[in-house]
């Protein structure tokens, strides 16, 4: 699991996770949006999910007035399109599955896009439920350990004792998996020992991981990188086992 972390931290620094700042800001208003929507309410105490998606903009450095723009269209202000929340399946190279979730204005053009990029990687999409049953909605908080005077040690135990399901240790990110419904409780314990949070969000972990050859793996992750690139693409989920090996191999494509 330890090649997922050393994964994203490559992404990040070659600027291939967050893309530009433009498209950044234009998926977190629409997690905005949605969770304002769903959940029914625009103040982020009353709103669980909002309060992800407003913590998550501001670690992004969102605007403010960006945010509550986001937050009135979610309840319904503004002549703007609906967005919806739209979730698409498939397999990739070797197998591995892939959870797509977008937000969209236009179901049409979303599904034509990422149907493409699948083909493209000679793969298709599945029907819905095809793999999804091999997740589990968990929630993610990051925590940057560099320049910190505790342990992993020391903060998996304070993860824990917060309510943590599973911490998952890579050099100096630990990653903490919460039940979806804890996690900003989590979170919260956490904070109060003075850690680095870099994150915090909804995630679909995989119950197992699929080991690929490195040629398939690349090749997922080539993919991964292309759907996360469409604007209507918020998050792409994989069960691939990413090794540190392939994960630097990826650096250096």
């Amino acid at each position: 699991m330890s090649g997922h972390s050393k994964w994203h931290t490559i992404r990040r620094s070659k600027g291939l996770l967050d893309q530009r700042r433009g498209q950044l800001f234009t998926k977190l208003a629409r997690d905005i949006t949605i969770a304002a929507r769903e959940g029914g309410s625009g103040d982020p105490d009353m709103n669980f999910r909002l309060r992800i998606a407003v913590d998550r903009a501001r670690g992004g450095n969102m605007p403010a007035d960006s945010i509550q723009r986001a937050i009135e269209r979610g309840m319904g202000k503004g002549n703007e399109s609906q967005l919806e929340e739209i979730y698409y399946e498939g397999y990739g190279p070797g197998g591995v599955a892939l959870i797509i979730e977008a937000a969209t204005d236009n179901r049409n053009r979303t599904a034509s896009e990422v149907r493409a990029a699948f083909t493209k990687a000679g793969c298709s999409l599945g029907e819905l439920g095809s793999v999804s049953w091999m997740f589990d909605v968990r929630g993610l908080i990051t925590i940057d350990l560099s320049g910190s005077s505790l342990s992993s040690d020391d903060v998996m135990m304070l993860a824990i004792d917060a309510g943590a399901d599973d911490v998952v240790v890579s050099d100096d990110i630990v990653e903490v998996y919460t039940d979806f419904k804890q996690l900003i409780s989590v979170r919260q314990l956490l904070n109060e020992s003075s850690l680095t949070i870099t994150n915090v969000e909804k995630t679909m972990r995989p119950k197992t991981q699929v080991q690929a050859d490195t040629t398939d793996a690349l090749k997922t992750l080539k993919l991964i990188d292309k759907l996360e690139d469409l604007d209507d693409v918020q998050k792409v989920y994989t069960n691939l086992d990413i090794t540190d090996e392939v994960a630097e191999q990826f650096a250096g494509a």
